[in-house]
């Protein structure tokens, strides 16, 4: 029987330029020796203190969910996954954003350190702006025939992505938010096919990748489960919770595939750095 993963066991680590290995160990019954073998590859995010919680990392070829209150920093948390895969482990991203200007994210970005102008001009990163999506007409016509704007949107965007993420070979891809285009389909199967497809469409392009979508609650304490959430691989939950007299952000990992997790929320901080987990600590 696995034991939970040991991000790195004393002495004995390897990380290539693209994935962090990470190990389990178990007893041997014939020798009564504990072994360490090498459990599958991840994705690092780099992200201090965040990958603890995950495994070593994002399972790869996987697709991720976001979840966040607004200003919980899920545009920072995708923006640092990106930036730290390009920068630090060799792998080129894309981001999709469904939402923000190029100008306004890279002067954003900024101001945490991070130069993905720099990264674009080396050919490790593309910003693809796809809110004109959002403002295509209820009807679109494709030769003789006549299509609705919910399927027409979504052909776009996932050849938008499957283009885009071939011409530099992405490793990371991150969709920001999906929200705004899941909102198109208040019908719940409809909605739940075009996720699929989306999900299904990223998982074909080999690259480890995160949607971002936005925390639905009613009344004052309690939140909506989302179709996204049975539908991804991954989920990740970012709010804040009321700890006393003070409110503490904290993130939370309510599944993850291939991975042992800690399911606990964690307190999270926005420096200057971008987020910062602290594994070791509990806010309840």
């Amino acid at each position: 029987m696995l034991s939970p993963l040991l991000p790195f066991p004393p002495g004995t680590h390897t990380r290539s330029m693209y994935t962090q290995m990470i190990y389990a160990s178990h007893l041997d019954t014939s020798t009564g020796e504990l072994r360490v073998e090498a459990a599958p590859v991840r994705t690092p995010t780099g992200i201090p203190g965040f990958d603890e919680i995950i495994g070593g990392g994002f399972p790869p070829e996987r697709v991720v969910l976001i979840l966040g209150e607004p200003g919980a920093g899920k545009t920072i948390l995708c923006s640092q996954f990106l930036y730290n895969g390009a920068s630090k482990y060799g792998q080129s991203g894309l981001l999709v954003s469904l939402e923000e200007s190029r100008s306004h994210y890279f002067r954003e970005m900024a101001q945490f350190g991070w130069d993905f102008l720099g990264l674009e001009k080396a050919g490790k990163f593309t910003f693809v702006d796809a809110s004109p999506i959002r403002t295509i007409p209820d009807e679109v016509k494709v030769g003789n025939l006549t299509v609705g704007r919910h399927d027409f949107s979504m052909i776009s965007l996932l050849e938008v992505v499957r283009n885009s993420a071939k011409k530099i070979n992405a490793k990371r891809i991150v969709l920001d938010p999906i929200s705004l285009l899941m909102a198109q389909y208040p019908d719940d199967v409809q909605r739940r096919k075009a996720l699929l497809d989306v999900v299904e469409a990223l998982s074909e392009t080999g690259a480890t990748c995160i949607l971002s979508a936005e925390l639905r609650r009613v009344g004052i304490k309690g939140r909506v489960l989302q179709i996204e959430e049975f539908l991804t691989h991954g989920v990740i939950l970012m709010q804040t919770i009321a700890t006393g007299r003070t409110m503490e952000r904290t993130i939370q990992v309510e599944k993850m595939r291939e991975t042992q997790i800690d399911r606990q929320p964690r307190p999270y901080r926005i420096t200057g750095s971008g987020i910062e987990v602290y594994p070791r600590e509990t806010v309840i």
